[in-house]
């Protein structure tokens, strides 16, 4: 998902942190994926990317994710994401803050989690014959989406750009797209390491197009019990995953490591219960696609190779 680099500042004459007003406590609900980090020790971070509904903290620590996305409900809400219901403060990129023993501290701001939420719901078992009537949807070239910019930093495609991918043509996916259909793990392998990291802004068009691919070979693989799929999905996870952190920006690299495990946001999610007939698809797709300046393109490029790769792998199940 590509998200805008131009993060809020603080506004001229603007002051926050401990001793400048009284702290707010507010309460609510987190992704699992980041349960283990914040039931942990408090750990120092710092605010790695602010917008007015999303703040993006990256905290010390050798856990993954180790990015933490504290959002309000106006912004997406990532598979690494803590969600609340109050305004976010204003912040300062580099300004420090704290996570662990059940809270997020940010400012003035103390958020206390006491709910929890999946990214990865399983789907159950899924009939062959609707992997092939949801493959020509995923098509990701077919649909623009409405231009403008978000609050939390996730700019809009413009129609103009008619929902193209970041990296339509790139000759990195088109192997990575035939190799996985192949079953060819070197050729995978190969393609995926010349995308990790390739594209701009907060999390690049390559990273999102292994994302999308690695939670739908991992969850498409299990709920229509193609073994192989799900075995391709854990050795990309592992090649992609095993230098992220010096190879993609912070956010992006924890996005990679949660994708890893099959945890991806409600939108990603959508389009999974879509294609196993859990939800109409179609709405699903129009909701991921409009995702990012080019996050919905490139997501859905990544699943429509991950939803072709588990077609073609269910003879060499």
């Amino acid at each position: 998902m590509t998200v805008g680099t131009h993060a809020r500042r603080l506004r001229a004459g603007a002051r926050t942190g401990p001793g400048l007003g009284p702290r707010v406590t507010v309460t609510g609900a987190a992704s699992t994926a980041v349960r283990p980090l914040l039931e942990g020790p408090r750990r120092p971070a710092r605010v790695l990317a602010a917008f007015p509904s999303a703040v993006y903290l990256e905290v010390r620590t050798e856990l993954e994710p180790s990015v933490l996305a504290v959002v309000t409900g106006e912004a997406a809400r990532l598979p690494n994401a803590a969600l609340l219901s109050a305004p976010l403060p204003d912040l300062a990129v580099g300004e420090d803050a704290s996570a662990g023993d059940g809270t997020v501290r940010i400012g003035r701001l103390t958020l206390r989690v006491r709910r929890w939420w999946d990214p990865a719901p399983p789907l159950g078992p899924v009939d062959p014959a609707l992997l092939a009537q949801a493959a020509p949807l995923l098509d990701p070239w077919e649909h623009g989406v409405p231009g403008g910019e978000t609050a939390d930093g996730l700019a809009r495609s413009p129609a103009s750009g008619q929902g193209l991918p970041g990296l339509a043509g790139n000759e990195a996916v088109g192997l990575l797209a035939a190799s996985c259909a192949s079953g060819w793990l070197l050729g995978a392998v190969t393609a995926a390491e010349q995308l990790v990291g390739l594209g701009p802004g907060l999390t690049p068009s390559g990273d999102d197009v292994l994302a999308g691919l690695l939670v739908t070979l991992r969850q498409l693989g299990a709920a229509a019990g193609v073994e192989p799929a799900v075995r391709l999905a854990g050795w990309l996870a592992a090649a992609v995953t095993f230098d992220a952190r010096t190879r993609t920006t912070p956010l992006s690299a924890t996005l990679l490591h949660c994708a890893a495990r099959g945890e991806a946001g409600p939108e990603v999610i959508g389009v999974l219960r879509g294609v196993a007939g859990r939800q109409p698809l179609e709405p699903a797709l129009r909701r991921l696609r409009r995702l990012g300046h080019t996050s919905g393109a490139d997501l859905t490029q990544g699943m429509a190779i991950g939803l072709a790769s588990v077609r073609a792998l269910r003879g060499a199940a």
